[in-house]
């Protein structure tokens, strides 16, 4: 087993030394199609991967919670082991062992749809929370370490890999000739992460000063930064108190420094792609550099909003995501639905045509069936630095532009009108609930009173 094994990991190596890992080759395969996906439960069903191989992409990038290896614990609000509330005593999620974990990526990898993408694209990537080991967790989970490896292993990453030696599990790779080169790197957002609420890191030192290098590096046409968790969006700023969502958002001097390193670096045709939050968006931020920032936000591959409710009710849930206010996202005319959100089944794919002049980028958001549910056309003519900005510019950061007002900088009348709806409604609620219960008990009251004079 072990020299089967040694044998289809060096295949695995010449294989891609010679189809798309010879960056610097000139006959180095053109790059039009990439998808790229998150959130797939192995233990449910996966039809998306018959629409993901119909679109035939030639890299397909896993953008986090590519299992689902932690255990989640029942919700329980009452009793001896409470889960939620406010008088919880008892973890909502607990690690899974490694050989638990090493099932649970046997499983993801042994499903045919995704086995024959691997045997026809190029599979890279990251993880997230729930691959990493535990929910919402970053550097202090104590099993990071191992769990680099199984998820490594899950990705076929050689034994010789730099990343196996690395502490987390970022990467970048070229592909394409030159003057069509297409660059992704793949950031770790987990394993040095400081704790939410901190204000405090996302990266680490090492993997900020190897990301430095990586956009000061050789030019690409199109640069890919594939993050786990949302960059461009800060859904938090305007669901909170109700809940909150992970991002790059809720680090805001972390996100500081990233767009300015972009801007320092002046990096061209920069896009970012995330995951993580079960619905699909793309938003759009214009006062970070000298040119628009896309942020493609694809979830989930299984794993998704809507399917936590009745299909009847499903309503609710986008009209909630059209109330909700969000500055960043792109809005237009390919959207399936008004709120331009997507809180079905889906994957993200990015469609580059090259011949066009200038050369364009479709960013799309596709459904189960392969259809497009989001999308926008973006020229790489558009993704170039002309004469960026500081985003304390006032000029460039009025809040008369739509894709340049931060969601934390709104309004308080409009940040919270979500929270103040739910609010409002619960309180109709409770109140017509007492006033029913008044109504009763004087109706039973007059009922017994009547009774007794008769």
């Amino acid at each position: 087993m072990a020299a089967s094994s040694n044998l289809m990991n060096l295949l695995l190596s010449l294989w891609c030394f010679s189809f798309l890992c010879t960056t610097t080759a000139e006959d180095s395969p053109i790059i039009t199609r990439i998808a790229f996906g998150s959130c797939a439960n192995q233990s449910a069903p996966q039809p998306i991967w018959e629409a993901i191989n119909k679109y035939d992409p030639q890299v397909f990038i896993w953008l986090g919670d590519n299992i689902y290896g932690d255990i989640r614990k029942p919700n329980r609000l009452f009793g001896k082991e409470r889960t939620i509330g406010p008088w919880r005593n008892s973890p909502r999620f607990v690690p899974s062992s490694e050989e638990e974990m090493k099932v649970r990526y046997a499983k993801a990898k042994a499903n045919p749809g995704y086995s024959r993408l691997l045997r026809n694209a190029r599979v890279i990537g990251t993880w997230d929370d729930h691959d990493y080991g535990l929910n919402d967790a970053g550097k202090e989970f104590d099993r990071k370490a191992i769990n680099q490896r199984l998820m490594l292993d899950f990705l076929d990453e050689p034994l010789d890999s730099p990343r196996r030696k690395q502490a987390g599990v970022y990467a970048s790779y070229t592909f394409g000739p030159s003057n069509k080169r297409v660059k992704v790197i793949v950031l770790d957002t987990r394993y040095h992460r400081d704790p939410l609420r901190s204000d405090g890191s996302i990266l680490g030192d090492t993997q900020w000063g190897w990301l430095e290098e990586e956009l000061r590096g050789p030019h690409s046409e199109i640069t890919i930064i594939a993050s786990s968790v949302q960059v461009i969006s800060n859904l938090s700023a305007t669901t909170g108190p109700l809940f909150y969502m992970e991002s790059w958002g809720r680090f805001p001097k972390e996100r500081k420094r990233l767009f300015q390193l972009i801007d320092d670096t002046k990096r061209n045709g920069v896009i970012f792609i995330s995951g993580d939050v079960h619905f699909g968006e793309i938003t759009r931020y214009d006062c970070a550099v000298g040119y628009p920032l896309y942020d493609v936000t694809s979830s989930g591959l299984v794993q998704s909003v809507e399917k936590v409710f009745p299909r009847p009710l499903r309503f609710i849930v986008r009209l909630l995501f059209w109330y909700t206010p969000n500055t960043m996202r792109v809005t237009n005319d390919n959207c399936r639905y008004k709120s331009c959100t997507y809180g079905q089944q889906n994957f993200g794919a990015i469609s580059i045509d090259w011949d066009a002049n200038p050369a364009t980028v479709r960013l799309e958001i596709r459904d189960v069936n392969g259809l497009t549910a989001l999308s926008t056309n973006v020229s790489l003519s558009e993704l170039q630095p002309r004469g960026s900005k500081s985003l304390t510019d006032p000029t460039t950061k009025g809040k008369s532009q739509r894709h340049c007002t931060l969601e934390a900088e709104l309004q308080g009348i409009t940040r919270y009108r979500l929270a103040v709806l739910v609010y409002f409604i619960i309180t109709v609620l409770v109140m017509a609930l007492v006033g029913l219960i008044i109504g009763v008990v004087l109706t039973i009251t007059a009922c017994v009173y009547k009774c007794k004079v008769d």
